[in-house]
């Protein structure tokens, strides 16, 4: 319906000698306007050097000659905007289609298009804190958006196994720990994050001693830890090695229980992945991508490192700083494993240099403060020629932060994920029990994908854990009410049924909230479709939480099923519609639906 309004419109511009490409429809703010809106006279207006209200007439008189059968009324508000509402028979139609069944697939914009979606990527030996849990879920939510608009998805978990932070972790467990008691005992993760503080700590205090001896003893600690890791990339002591395998497995374990709980999963059957850092390191990987810089004169010395300018040798002339790409010392660094992990999925997924690798998108999802290292990264990768601008794309989320300031795993100040999910489930254990995981995680899931990825969140236990208004609770009740509304239907032999003839429950009850809900479904396919280009769940969360707002006003003002109203057959009929729609959009957002609540 929307395709055949929009095919009517832009005959009727292009009639008055308007750029097609400026229609543009979208949703009325306020349901009770209308289906649709264009602003297409405002935006036209100035150019035609007319008022926007007289474009407007002139527009829908055009529009007028070969308005849609499906269209019921067309009018002009404010300084413009072209508003349209739907006939009945084109809404019910809509309605008719929810309850025959949606596809797996709501749309197929991605037929035929690859993506690679890389999210949540915690460090191994280190705690999956509440600061992982938005590109987790962010993340896993965007995957599962791609994929019902027809995307051929990869999820993929690129794991932060590599770097000095492990020789740090290796001085502390030689000096202060048994890897041994570790592993068997309780809480594996949670001692290897004690050690690794422990070592921060120890260096702290003996550089802000005042002797001189001290400090030094702090630098030797430090040269020692660089000294660990070096030995672990050259993989030179099988013992070091060894250990290292125990803190990435003592990890993974720890990562598969939370990935559990928040219903995340990363599966080879349906060709996701789960590849660290460490394997990018090997020669094979490395030096295709040395080879590659090399080839098109990008690696340029300075200071003894090989770096990536961005605008020649003047820095005035630079539009970005400088990329490191090996260390004066030959070592890489995380941007040539990053690049190298590229160049593996090109080779894996897509292919290099055809069409620009376009037939690949990579999108990381990765917090904001790595925003100018992901520039500088696609800068490389675009001068490379493996991909085009939208070839890669960075969705990035702000942080969660305490009042005073920004949680730190080197600091210790931090707070478990497993101790909120734990806290949210006792919370929810006081509503039911049988479904308290379910609520529990919907509660913290749907305070986080409600909002702008892009905003920071101070930590709020009761914000975290809200289980009413504008929640994933919420949104859950609403839903199980709407099937226990079915499952009453069921038991009176009244049968959702929107049909075209007498007794077939062809008549459409005159309820002003029963219209504006119907007419609000019309909505779900063109939000999955934004939520999708835009990257954005909470364009869907906030669709959901309008929805459930109109059915439980609905609910609130009309008897649903009862057997002597002859219009009980459509009413319920639109109650399993806003069932079906909002366990969908709940879904791709990655929260499930309890039975009962």
């Amino acid at each position: 319906m929307k395709n055949e309004l929009s095919a009517a419109l832009i005959r009727a511009v292009s009639e008055l000698g308007i750029d097609a490409s400026s229609v543009a429809l979208d949703f009325p703010e306020n349901a009770e306007h209308g289906d649709f809106t264009t602003n297409v006279a405002m935006v036209n207006a100035k150019k035609l050097d007319m008022n926007p209200r007289v474009l407007a007439e002139k527009i829908v008189a055009e529009f007028d000659k070969n308005k849609p059968s499906s269209i019921k009324s067309v009018s002009i508000a404010g300084p413009g905007f072209i508003n349209f509402v739907l006939d009945v028979e084109a809404v019910s139609k809509n309605t008719q289609e929810i309850l025959a069944g949606a596809p797996t697939k709501i749309s197929d914009i991605g037929q035929g298009k690859k993506v690679l979606v890389e999210y949540s990527s915690p460090n191994i030996a280190k705690p999956f804190t509440v600061g992982h849990l938005r590109s987790t879920i962010i993340g896993d939510s965007i995957a599962r958006i791609l994929s019902t608009l027809g995307y051929s998805v990869i999820r993929d978990n690129h794991l932060g196994d590599w770097g000095t932070q492990f020789g740090k972790l290796l001085v502390a467990i030689e000096k202060w720990g048994n890897l041994g008691l570790i592993e068997k005992g309780e809480d594996p993760i949670k001692k290897l994050v004690d050690l690794y503080v422990k070592f921060h700590d120890e260096v702290d205090r003996l550089e802000n001693s005042n002797d001189d001896k001290l400090k030094s003893e702090a630098a030797e600690l430090e040269k020692l830890a660089r000294a660990k890791f070096q030995i672990l990339e050259a993989g030179s002591d099988q013992k070091i090695v060894d250990a290292w395998k125990i803190c990435v497995d003592i990890s993974m374990k720890e990562f598969a229980k939370i990935y559990q709980r928040l219903g995340v999963a990363f599966d080879p059957k349906r060709g996701d992945t789960q590849i660290g850092e460490s394997f990018f390191v090997t020669p094979d990987k490395i030096e295709p991508v040395i080879e590659a810089l090399d080839s098109k004169k990008l690696l340029k010395k300075s200071e003894g490192a090989k770096v990536v300018f961005f605008g020649g040798d003047d820095p005035k002339k630079w539009k970005y700083p400088p990329l490191i790409i090996e260390k004066s010392d030959g070592a890489s660094i995380y941007a040539t494993r990053d690049l190298a992990a590229d160049l593996y999925r090109l080779n894996t997924y897509g292919s290099v240099g055809q069409n620009g690798g376009q037939n690949l998108t990579i999108i990381n999802e990765v917090g904001a403060e790595q925003s100018l290292y992901f520039r500088q990264l696609f800068e490389t990768e675009k001068m490379l020629g493996w991909f085009t601008d939208s070839g890669r794309v960075h969705v990035s989320h702000g942080l969660y932060r305490f009042k005073e300031g920004r949680m730190s795993t080197r600091k210790g100040k931090i707070i478990w994920l497993d101790d909120i999910l734990d806290e949210a489930v006792a919370r929810a254990s006081k509503i039911n029990a049988e479904s308290a995981e379910d609520v529990a995680v919907a509660a913290i899931k749907f305070n986080d994908l409600k909002r702008d990825s892009l905003q920071d969140i101070v930590f709020d236990w009761d914000e975290m854990m809200n289980m009413a208004g504008d929640s994933g609770p919420y949104l859950q009740y609403s839903c199980v009410r709407a099937k226990a509304v079915m499952e009453k239907a069921k038991g009176l032999g009244i049968v959702a049924r929107i049909g075209s003839g007498p007794g077939e429950g062809s008549t459409r009850p005159k309820i002003a909230q029963l219209d504006l809900l119907e007419r609000y479904l019309l909505r779900f396919q063109s939000i999955i479709e934004f939520a999708g280009a835009s990257y954005k769940p909470n364009i869907i969360a906030n669709y959901l939480i309008n929805l459930a707002a109109l059915f439980n006003s609905f609910y609130s003002q009309v008897i649903i099923a009862d057997v002597k109203d002859p219009e009980a057959a459509y009413k319920v009929a639109v109650t399993q519609a806003f069932a079906k729609t909002m366990e969908r959009g709940l879904d791709l957002l990655g929260i499930k639906v309890p039975k009962k609540m």
